[in-house]
């Protein structure tokens, strides 16, 4: 386990003070939408709020949960609201983390990376601009 200074350093790795906004979008890789929009729609008791061929997504108490079919994704993935994303990527990779998907944007300003921790688990940012 890393252990903090009061400099806010991390074993040699200087810490900025860019935090997280907290996890507030989770994408689930499914297989077929239709199958898998009324077992969600179900569960977080709220019709998708984006319904399209490529992405369905639903706003359920201050979340976002989007279904995408046909990704590379193999789990669930959280993305961690930022509000500078390659202040936290270049924080995350300096840690040890590697980039997996540079930043993109994906509509409306909105920009998506993610990265895996050493372990080899997926972890997504996003930035709203």
């Amino acid at each position: 386990m890393a252990v903090m200074d009061l400099n806010n350093h991390v074993q040699g790795v200087t810490m900025t003070s860019s935090t997280t906004l907290g996890i507030k979008t989770v994408l689930h890789p499914v297989t077929d939408l239709e199958k898998a929009k009324p077992v969600y729609t179900a569960l977080l008791g709220v019709e998708p709020m984006a319904d399209a061929p490529y992405y369905v997504g639903y706003e359920a108490e201050g979340q976002q949960i989007g279904l995408v079919p046909n990704s590379d994704m193999t789990s669930p993935v959280a993305y961690w609201h930022v509000a500078d994303i390659e202040a936290k990527l270049a924080e995350v990779t300096a840690a040890g983390g590697r980039l997996k998907d540079s930043p993109r944007d994906v509509g409306g300003g909105r920009l998506v990376a993610s990265f895996a921790d050493p372990d080899g688990n997926v972890l997504g940012v996003i930035q709203d601009r």
